[in-house]
């Protein structure tokens, strides 16, 4: 079995949501779902503990990390707990789906894979530094990148160590996978592209400063924003840089794909819209005072949780509507088209419709 089908493909009804940005594409969502202006709360629970990553969706379940250390899944019609799997470190991670395990990046140094139907552990992988990034499933491997410097590749069944490669910083940038390549940022200001089967370097592009943004890959173009203020575009064959794009301040947001659009965040309270052949700026807008959280494309509009939740129009920028909940650093809402699904720093989880 292609252990790649619950994370990459799109679900056959629309509303699976099985990893960071909707999928291993990083699309976003790309459209397909609507995103209306929420007025009422489905439920709402309280976890007991902050979240910082974003939560995923698949079968009617939802999967929240909080950062205390519980996996949590959740019934997405109800609210109601269906397990909860307690990991011995704090998590920052997004968990993605694979096969029938849900997998997460702990601060105690592990990988987790953890039974979706049970809640049991299935296995763990332990490497020597926290890992912040999410796993990101391609072919039967997972490969993620942790604080201590290494980029990693185990397999998805048994957890077993297929390459670990070492680089210079920290890596909390969750690489991108394509047919045989991995893209990634670290924390020494590069930007680095390795062969998936060994995790041997292609090439790598310098950036003025640290990386913690994750990439998205299309059309040959790496994008990816670094704490020089500059979203970057690059040739994914060869590392040149195609374009960069100066903000107000460092980009800690991951960009998402939208037709020949990457809209993207900054430090400096701005969404960013820009043309990802040429980098021409279409539209900025001012969400709040500091943006670091992944934006994500729906039906006609962009959503970002920036102090709430807030909803653009995609051709012009302009503000369409605002949810005064789910202030976040580093979560993104999952959208389904009838509910909107969101958590918060202070350990929020909504159901919005």
């Amino acid at each position: 079995m292609n252990q790649t089908s619950g994370i990459s493909r799109p679900s056959k009804d629309g509303t699976d949501w099985p990893a960071l940005l909707k999928d291993n594409s990083r699309t976003g969502g790309q459209g397909t779902a609507a995103a209306r202006a929420p007025d009422h709360a489905r439920w709402q629970i309280r976890l007991g503990s902050s979240i910082r990553s974003a939560p995923v969706l698949r079968d009617g379940v939802l999967y929240v990390a909080a950062v205390g250390g519980t996996l949590h899944a959740i019934d997405a019609q109800n609210g109601l707990s269906k397990w909860k799997f307690q990991a011995a470190g704090q998590i920052h991670s997004t968990p993605s789906l694979c096969g029938n395990k849900a997998l997460f990046g702990c601060d105690d140094g592990k990988v987790y894979a953890v039974n979706c139907d049970s809640g049991a552990k299935v296995w763990e992988a332990a490497v020597s530094g926290e890992v912040w990034t999410s796993p990101v499933v391609r072919n039967g491997v997972v490969f993620f990148g942790s604080a201590d410097a290494r980029l990693y590749a185990v397999d998805a069944e048994t957890g077993g160590k297929r390459w670990a490669q070492e680089f210079g910083g920290r890596i909390y940038s969750t690489p991108f996978a394509t047919e045989k390549q991995l893209y990634f940022g670290c924390g020494d200001g590069n930007v680095y592209s390795v062969d998936m089967t060994s995790g041997k370097l292609l090439w790598r592009a310098s950036t003025g400063n640290g990386i913690d943004s994750s990439p998205a890959v299309t059309v040959e173009t790496v994008l990816i924003g670094s704490e020089d203020f500059f979203f970057y575009a690059l040739d994914a064959n060869t590392g040149a840089v195609r374009w960069k794009y100066e903000t107000g301040l460092g980009i800690a947001s991951s960009p998402a794909v939208a037709g020949d659009l990457a809209i993207i965040g900054s430090k400096d309270g701005y969404l960013y819209a820009l043309e990802i052949q040429t980098g021409r700026l279409r539209w900025k807008t001012q969400v709040s005072e500091v943006v670091t959280a992944p934006p994500v494309v729906g039906d006609g509009v962009v959503c970002i949780q920036a102090g709430g939740l807030v909803a653009l129009d995609l051709v012009s920028g302009r503000v369409v509507w605002r949810a005064g909940l789910g202030g976040a650093v580093q979560s993104a809402p999952v959208l389904t088209g009838d509910v909107i699904y969101l958590v918060s720093l202070d350990g929020d989880v909504y159901a919005l419709e």
